[in-house]
């Protein structure tokens, strides 16, 4: 992985990627339009004009023809591949039947949990928690109800904070690459080049979805996403497995405090936690008068500081204990920033978003 030949590979593997993803993107503004998959505005959206919806398709085929690649480059990684490329095409193949047509809720996660199970049998679930210089702690029994709550819960969390332009890109980017990274400081190559081609999809997707859209991601990208990015830590193997999941779910922090936060905020209301609403965090900076373009930067921002601090041990083995401090701090002030944003931007405009009363 050293010299100046295998950086100008994974520059290129990256690039081209992005290049494949865009060029198809814009090709699939013009085929869900003519098709008239449209996403048209109503009292929950974002958006105020019919949008094309279905462009994370573009996501999709890259990184499946990434992971097929991988298969080819290391026949070593083919069944672990697999496990990852056939239940996330599962996954994109139910969420783009949900787009055409909206299925019941028990059909979707049926599936979800499907495609959860199928990958954590051939990849295995993730049997400890690294906390950095805290240690490890081994989750014993635990281990396979809780890596399936992580991937079932990350594909529709994901899903659920996809609805602004731009949010569901710029994290996706964020989270593939800190995944190639830190697979690449722990030698597991095929991983780092599923990572690094997802990371450049989900920039390519960005060309035409940055705001304003011009075309969403629809569910059959922001499913795919979600479940890919909960699922690429078991390419690991048992040696980094644990490592490679906390430094994903450090990167997602933004996307797992907002729902979690809003999700226990509407329980304690007594809220239908399943019924549609705008009352996540990064829709209420929006009602309150935030542009999706500052809003997604600054969960993509967020997303971006405290994953580099994660990563920092994988290159320096004595950073640990300062990293381990460091990541717990930025997440830490991240969340309180959040919620001090979303006060002061509400307070600023004399009004909450519908149902977020605190």
């Amino acid at each position: 992985m050293s010299g100046w030949f295998p950086f100008a590979c994974w520059s290129a593997w990256f690039l081209v990627a992005a290049a494949a993803a865009s060029v198809a993107t814009e090709w699939l503004i013009g085929w869900t339009s003519a098709q008239g998959v449209l996403d048209l505005p109503n009292d929950r959206s974002s958006h105020t004009r019919a949008t094309p919806r279905g462009g994370g398709i573009a996501i999709v085929a890259v990184t499946a023809w990434a992971v097929i690649l991988a298969a080819v480059i290391w026949p070593e990684a083919r069944l672990s591949l697999v496990g990852v490329l056939v239940p996330a095409l599962a996954i994109a193949a139910v969420s783009w039947l949900d787009d055409l047509k909206p299925l019941r809720n028990r059909v979707r996660f049926g599936v979800h949990l499907a495609a959860a199970l199928a990958a954590v049998f051939l990849l295995g679930p993730v049997r400890a928690a690294e906390f950095g210089s805290f240690g490890s702690f081994d989750l014993g029994l635990a281990a396979w109800p809780l890596t399936l709550l992580w991937i079932v819960g990350m594909t529709n969390a994901f899903n659920f904070m996809d609805g602004i332009d731009g949010i569901a890109g710029i994290t996706a980017a964020v989270a593939g690459a800190a995944v190639a990274a830190a697979a690449a400081c722990l030698g597991v190559e095929p991983l780092a080049a599923v990572g690094l081609a997802f990371a450049g999809a989900s920039i390519g997707f960005l060309t035409c979805n940055w705001p304003p859209a011009r075309i969403f991601m629809g569910d059959v990208g922001s499913a795919f996403c979600g479940f890919l990015i909960a699922v690429l830590p078991l390419l690991g193997g048992a040696f980094a497995m644990s490592r490679l999941a906390m430094i994903t779910a450090v990167a997602m922090w933004p996307f797992i405090f907002d729902t979690a936060f809003t999700l226990c905020r509407r329980a304690a209301n007594r809220e239908n936690i399943f019924k549609a609403h705008r009352s996540h965090l990064y829709q209420r900076l929006v009602i309150a008068g935030w542009s999706h373009r500052a809003a997604s930067s600054l969960y993509g921002g967020l997303s971006a500081m405290a994953a580099a601090v994660a990563l920092a041990p994988l290159h320096d083995a004595a950073l640990t204990r300062t990293a381990t401090m460091l990541t717990i701090a930025t997440i830490t002030v991240g969340m309180a920033l959040l919620l001090t944003l979303v006060y002061l931007s509400e307070k600023a405009e004399g009004r909450k978003a519908p149902g977020a009363s605190a």
